[in-house]
């Protein structure tokens, strides 16, 4: 349950263009379709228009900009493509509620009173916690200098080269799933990687024994290598026996993996589940029962 084909191929040509001038002729064929056809998908699976999250992208970028560099404002502006600083500032207030100069020393002021508790500690993330068979191999904070939007964005990496397929670890958390019963639920997120053996995003659902019930990790499109920003789902059922939900994002081996944007949302029996404890595959009779079958 990832976005359509279609939706995927451009967001990631507008991640490759984002300091450039964006072609709108161009997305169609890109991505396949008609310029109607495309928008229509795209704002029907997104909630945004194109020319939104364009928008959305570029002032992220900005934010990262005014803490990170010493570029001024209408450089800024100009290298996002914005057409004046007046657009430009106008634009980021929306979003961020502040100007873009008050914006950044505002929160300069704030990271430079900050630095040092973030480098005493591991950074402890309200909400979530890290987990998995090796967390002693890995590392989970936040980042704010590498984000989809907002401010920061969640981020898991081994902290060796050798991290083996055999050990993984994972930013999690879980909720109680009372207010969920009966129902499916839809978790989303974006993702973005660095040399990734192999991460996903995942979600579980345990009943009041801890057996777990409902499960999806991707295994089956599980995200390797270096990508960037994509939109990624998972869909289950919330069975009437259920206790608890699980969810977050999952790193196998080495590499690094950001999250962003998490979702979490209803959704009716059109949208289909991608539980993996479905038992669909069984023969109606059982077969080589002497193992004399070759």
């Amino acid at each position: 349950m990832e976005y359509s084909q279609a939706t995927q191929r451009t967001i990631a040509y507008i991640e490759e263009q984002l300091l450039e001038e964006i072609s709108f002729d161009c997305l169609p064929s890109n991505a396949g379709y008609s310029k109607y056809h495309l928008s229509r998908i795209f704002k029907q699976e997104t909630g945004l228009t194109i020319g939104e999250y364009i928008r959305i992208r570029r002032l992220a970028m900005a934010a990262s900009y005014l803490l990170y560099s010493n570029a001024s404002i209408i450089t800024i502006a100009v290298t996002l493509q914005f057409q004046s600083q007046e657009a430009f500032t106008r634009a980021f207030k929306e979003v961020y509620a502040l100007p873009p100069g008050k914006y950044r020393k505002l929160m300069q002021s704030l990271n430079m009173m900050e630095e040092e508790q973030f480098m005493e500690s591991s950074e402890q993330v309200k909400g979530w916690m890290l987990s998995g068979a090796n967390p002693e191999l890995y590392q989970f904070h936040t980042d704010d200098q590498v984000f989809h939007s907002g401010k920061r964005s969640g981020v898991l990496y081994s902290t060796t080269a050798n991290a083996n397929n055999g050990q993984f670890a994972t930013m999690m958390q879980g909720f109680l799933a009372a207010g969920y019963k009966g129902k499916r639920l839809k978790m989303s997120c974006y993702l973005k990687t660095e040399e990734a053996a192999k991460c996903g995003a995942w979600m579980r659902i345990d009943n009041s024994m801890g057996d777990t019930i409902q499960f999806d990790n991707m295994d089956q499109r599980a995200i390797t290598g270096t990508s960037d920003w994509n939109h990624y789902s998972i869909v289950l059922d919330v069975p009437e026996e259920s206790d608890s939900i699980y969810f977050g994002v999952l790193l196998i081996g080495s590499g690094k993996v950001w999250a962003d944007g998490f979702r979490l949302e209803e959704v009716d029996d059109k949208v289909p589940s991608t539980n993996m404890l479905t038992q669909t595959s069984l023969p109606k009779h059982p077969a080589n029962l002497d193992f004399q079958m070759e």
